[in-house]
């Protein structure tokens, strides 16, 4: 019987740490605690991610942010982007996890998307970022919200990825 009360006593302590699904895009703190759950989509561990990556069952897209040039760099100075380190085989689509995309960056990753899938929207598509990054987890579900019915996510991305001693190779965005 004290068993019982002790673990009904420590379901809401559990239930404390897990970050609830939100219904609309995150905006803001995009490197934070995510949710375990994607409605519509499956959420996968490195494991699965990896035997989906061996069988080339699915396009996988990094969505990690690229910073901006600054705009106030004295002139005649070198401007450097910061190397990616991604799965073997993902495209990069930087700048597609923002909670709101302007019309560029909106049509930047339908385009990115289209070329993966090849225009199939049942095409198996796996976003990733880094791990606690709400932006694939977005990108995850903008996708689900154009169509796509075959979306996995990531939540540990490449940070989880390498810890399990998989592979990564330097990546440059899509053109």
């Amino acid at each position: 019987m004290r068993w019982l009360l002790l673990a009904l006593c420590l379901i809401p302590a559990l239930a404390q740490g897990q970050v609830p699904e939100p219904e609309a895009y995150r905006m803001e703190v995009y490197r934070a605690p995510v949710p375990g759950t994607l409605e519509g989509g499956t959420v996968v561990d490195v494991a699965r991610a990896h035997a989906l990556w061996q069988a080339g069952e699915a396009a996988f897209i990094d969505v990690l942010p690229r910073p901006p040039k600054p705009d106030d760099l004295p002139e005649g100075t070198v401007w450097r982007d910061k190397p990616r380190d991604s799965i073997p085989g993902a495209i990069w689509l930087p700048n597609t996890g923002y909670g709101a995309l302007a019309a560029p960056e909106e049509d930047y990753f339908r385009s990115g998307l289209e070329a993966v899938s090849g225009g199939d929207p049942t095409h198996p598509l796996l976003f990733f970022c880094l791990a606690d990054c709400w932006m694939s987890w977005n990108a995850a579900k903008r996708a689900l919200s154009y169509g796509y019915t075959k979306v996995y996510w990531l939540p540990v991305g490449t940070d989880g990825w390498a810890a399990a001693g998989h592979p990564l190779e330097r990546v440059t965005p899509r053109q």
